[in-house]
């Protein structure tokens, strides 16, 4: 991450405050909300995403920034909706929006930010990229959805699962590559490579959260630990355990997620056999071919600084503890 911050660092900081300017409303409790949300920090990879594909295709306009601003809105809407489905009390560290302020206003607050980031789109001028985003954001809802249908889902397969994360989380990531690509007059094969790049790296992300879920701490993950597992949530490490554990193990595994309230003993009875089983192991192992496909896919342009950044954020994506 950090080589892709030597280059981009000062358009992420310009990001920042287009952000903050685009929150300007007369409603004083949207600009509260959201440069909450945005002072609670976050790793800000889509709009690095979206500068450095950019700056790979040679575009040198004004108007990375506000796209890479649009992205982070998008994002941030999403989230929002996220933590009053999940009911999440937590999210990067501190009190969720909708703890602090009701799932009424987290949900408006989003919905604001959702279709702000369509008129700031149109700004921008280019159909090309309005049409790539908007698709986005139709995948990202289906998503949702179908994450919704699958919750407690013990037989759901892997093939299913990673379908579910292509639309609910890997898509922004590939829309913001698709979109730095189309400003930077990308023949239509790199912005195809570029949405590729982006799609795969979201995925490894994804793949990533879900191990932290089970193993790294409240303070390093900054949310609740065993959240996904509370909520029914079947991801890559339990579908793997599921796949092999004992009958036994597999109904006490159920009674976990068919409780209202899960207990300490609980969650640390299932991540005890997701670890036993290799749950953890399988899913950075998959995490890390898809980061290999990302890196080959790279190879199409010719090598720069921006290209090994944007290798360095690939390669990020799998080292993080947060």
């Amino acid at each position: 991450m950090q080589v892709a911050l030597n280059i981009i660092g000062e358009d992420l900081k310009l990001v920042e405050l287009q952000f903050r300017k685009d929150l300007e409303s007369d409603v004083p409790l949207i600009r509260k909300v959201g440069e909450y949300v945005l002072s609670s920090g976050g790793k800000r990879v889509r709009p690095a995403l979206l500068l450095l594909a950019a700056r790979l295709c040679g575009y040198v306009g004004d108007k990375a920034v506000p796209l890479a601003s649009v992205v982070e809105f998008i994002h941030t809407a999403t989230l929002l909706h996220d933590d009053v489905v999940d009911n999440a009390s937590l999210r990067r560290g501190i009190a969720s929006v909708n703890t602090l302020w009701g799932n009424e206003a987290s949900v408006l607050v989003g919905d604001f930010l959702f279709s702000k980031s369509f008129s700031l789109m149109v700004g921008v001028g280019s159909l090309d990229i309005l049409r790539v985003f908007s698709d986005a954001t139709t995948v990202i809802a289906e998503g949702e959805v179908l994450q919704l249908l699958c919750t407690g889902d013990i037989d759901l397969t892997e093939e299913r699962y990673i379908g579910v994360v292509r639309s609910k989380t890997a898509i922004l990531m590939s829309a913001a590559c698709e979109a730095g690509a189309i400003l930077g007059g990308a023949s239509g094969r790199q912005q195809q490579v570029l949405a590729d790049f982006g799609m795969d790296l979201g995925i490894a992300f994804q793949l990533m959260d879900d191990i932290l879920d089970y193993t790294a701490t409240e303070e390093e993950f900054g949310k609740c630990i065993g959240h996904d597992l509370e909520e029914g949530k079947i991801t890559l490490p339990l579908i793997y355990t599921l796949r092999y554990c004992t009958g036994v193990e597999q109904s006490a595994i159920v009674a976990v997620l068919e409780k209202d309230e899960m207990s300490l003993d609980d969650f640390q009875h299932v991540s005890g056999l997701v670890k036993r089983y290799g749950g953890i192991e399988y899913t950075v192992n998959a995490a890390r071919g898809y980061i290999e496909r990302c890196r080959g896919l790279l190879d199409m342009f010719d090598a720069s600084s921006v290209r090994a950044a944007m290798l360095d954020l690939a390669d990020y994506v799998v080292t993080r503890n947060r």
